[in-house]
């Protein structure tokens, strides 16, 4: 996947996050083991068809499809101008189309709310979310600020951004989403003019997130990279 690609006013991510907060916040999870295979359908991936390999008796937040919704996206990437990076939307890009936007999350078994930003300051006031990893953890933590601005746009705001660290505080709310730049999540030392992963050790990048009320870790995309592009 391409840098251009990690594209915030994409609602496919914003369903992703609605979800997966849901999972933080309710109480709601899933009783057994899920095992998902899909059936693509000439590359159309609303199409794909979840087999459940065990038996579910709640909801199966994982197990799904995506869905086509005409009351998407979520937000406008050209209302949320200054958070998103410029490499990161494809609107402004001159992408021509826009109905990669209209579609969101179906769990197999139940209704998802839809995402509402205010209830979820509501939720999560006086606590703080921090991404951490590359720039696919800074694109969620850019859309996840736009989808909720979108919902209290006259809130008062805070910003700063930086490197590793960057962060973004709705004030009315005390509730704080940051990133944390950390490709590797793991520590990096330097050896003999190189510089080398230290598999086994986190506590340098770890002193950063460790009183966060709420992680998202990712990593993975500059793992395989050789030469002059490693990270």
């Amino acid at each position: 996947m391409s840098l251009a690609c990690f594209q915030p006013s994409c609602n496919l991510l914003a369903s992703c996050f609605a979800f997966f907060f849901l999972v933080l916040i309710q109480t709601k999870t899933a009783t057994s083991a899920v095992i998902m295979s899909t059936r693509n359908h000439h590359n159309n991936y609303h199409h794909s068809r979840p087999m459940l390999q065990s038996n579910q008796s709640t909801c199966a937040l994982f197990v799904g499809a995506w869905v086509r919704d005409e009351s998407y996206p979520l937000y406008e990437s050209s209302n949320c101008p200054t958070i998103i990076d410029a490499e990161f939307n494809c609107q402004m890009y001159g992408r021509p189309d826009s109905e990669y936007l209209k579609y969101r999350w179906q769990p197999l078994n139940c209704e998802l709310p839809r995402f509402n930003g205010l209830e979820f300051l509501l939720k999560m006031r006086g606590k703080s979310i921090m991404f951490v990893g590359d720039s696919l953890g800074r694109n969620q933590w850019e859309s996840l600020i736009c989808m909720i601005s979108s919902s209290v746009p006259r809130t008062s705001t805070q910003m700063s951004r930086g490197d590793p660290f960057s962060f973004f505080k709705f004030l009315d709310y005390d509730a704080t989403i940051s990133f944390y730049k950390a490709p590797y999540l793991v520590d990096i030392d330097l050896v003999q003019g190189k510089r080398v992963l230290r598999l086994e050790e986190i506590s340098g990048n770890a002193n950063a997130w460790r009183n966060a009320d709420v992680l998202v870790f990712n990593t993975g995309h500059w793992w395989n990279h050789k030469g002059s592009l490693q990270g």
